[in-house]
């Protein structure tokens, strides 16, 4: 399922790779450590189920029509040059998505901006120059991330970028799910200072169901990415992040199998592996997308239900101290309403605050 058809994208003018860039998300906390400045980067090797970010998954620019916005004007009708778009009182505007070619042209003319595009092109140097301008909020840890998406499917723009980041003295992390070619993650990872490791499910075949992959590319990824973290000059460091989702990746059998993964595997190179609760923060994402979402009405975890699977995680890994969880929870077993985050001292972690909507894939 990888697609890696926005690597070789180039701008025609300076022979630059280009990268489609969906978002720009500035004082980030989630995203590795310190302030950062997270791209996000449009187009997914994986399609999980319960993706927090469906306007990423696609390679492509695309439209999303925010409903409060409209004012039922029809402009936006008489401009698509595709026909894709179509309104009626009761439902509003409707995207044909195998006709719309995310040109932009409805978003431009909409005078309520009840129409947005997504995606914009960039190329290295001037992307880098625009994070760059966030220098002064980064302070001893923090610096830039390059998340999805996935990252590694635009390789040849997202080593240009660290490049022109690191040249600025900006650090550089990535965020991957691990399903990209090994070349491509040989191109980044010499420019890469933090590498941030997704391994969502040990069992193959469950991880089929649940992303569309087997894990087989991600499990030698994750141990390509471990040499070279050990390796001179590579990555400093390794952190691993599993989501967990309600019905999904909640069983303490599959931690205890990621734990096993994670020591033997990626061994000391780990230095943070990181459980990450499942919010609902994104339904509204689907909707303005004309999609469905599976996990609409699942209901968040509770702290007790996180503390839980964080012991198990510390009681089958050798190293329990790397053992953090973070994300908002219910207040208790009985209310499972409660989106409010929680802040808490956790063993091996220190003082983590809530993630935001992007934090699981």
């Amino acid at each position: 399922m990888t697609d890696e058809r926005n690597t070789n994208r180039t701008d025609p003018e300076t022979g630059e790779p280009r990268g489609l860039v969906l978002e720009i998300q500035r004082m980030s906390t989630e995203d590795g450590p310190g302030l950062r400045t997270t791209v996000f980067l449009k187009g997914c090797s994986l399609r999980c189920r319960w993706c927090h970010n469906p306007e990423s998954i696609r390679a492509a620019r695309e439209t999303q029509w925010l409903g409060v916005h409209c004012i039922g004007c029809r402009l936006c009708v008489e401009t698509c040059p595709e026909g894709a778009l179509s309104f009626s009182e009761s439902e509003g505007v409707a995207i044909l998505r195998d006709r719309c070619k995310g040109c932009g042209l409805c978003a431009e003319e909409c005078p309520g901006g009840a129409l947005e595009t997504l995606g914009t092109w960039w190329t290295p140097e001037a992307l880098a120059e625009e994070v760059a301008k966030d220098r002064a909020y980064f302070g001893a840890d923090g610096g830039v991330t390059a998340s999805g998406g996935e990252a590694a499917l635009q390789a040849a723009f997202t080593a240009r970028f660290f490049e022109a980041c690191r040249k600025r003295g900006l650090r550089t992390a990535l965020d991957t799910c691990g399903q990209a070619s090994a070349e491509n993650y040989r191109r980044i990872l010499p420019q890469t200072d933090l590498v941030l490791f997704d391994l969502k499910l040990a069992d193959a075949e469950r991880h089929r169901e649940w992303t569309g992959a087997k894990n087989d590319l991600i499990l030698k990824n994750l141990e390509l990415v471990r040499d070279a973290v050990n390796a001179p000059g590579g990555p400093k460091e390794l952190w691993i992040r599993t989501p967990i989702i309600p019905g999904a990746t909640d069983d303490p059998a599959n931690i205890r199998e990621l734990a096993r993964i994670v020591s033997d595997v990626a061994g000391r190179a780990v230095t943070r592996w990181e459980l990450c609760a499942f919010n609902n923060l994104c339904r509204d994402k689907y909707e303005r997308l004309g999609l469905t979402w599976d996990f609409a009405d699942a209901p968040l975890l509770s702290a007790a239900d996180m503390e839980r699977l964080a012991e198990t995680a510390r009681k089958n890994i050798s190293r329990p101290g790397i053992v953090n969880w973070s994300g908002s929870t219910c207040t208790d077993d009985k209310d499972e309403s409660s989106t409010g985050p929680d802040l808490r001292v956790l063993p091996g972690g220190g003082e983590r605050e809530a993630e935001n909507e992007r934090t699981e894939r």
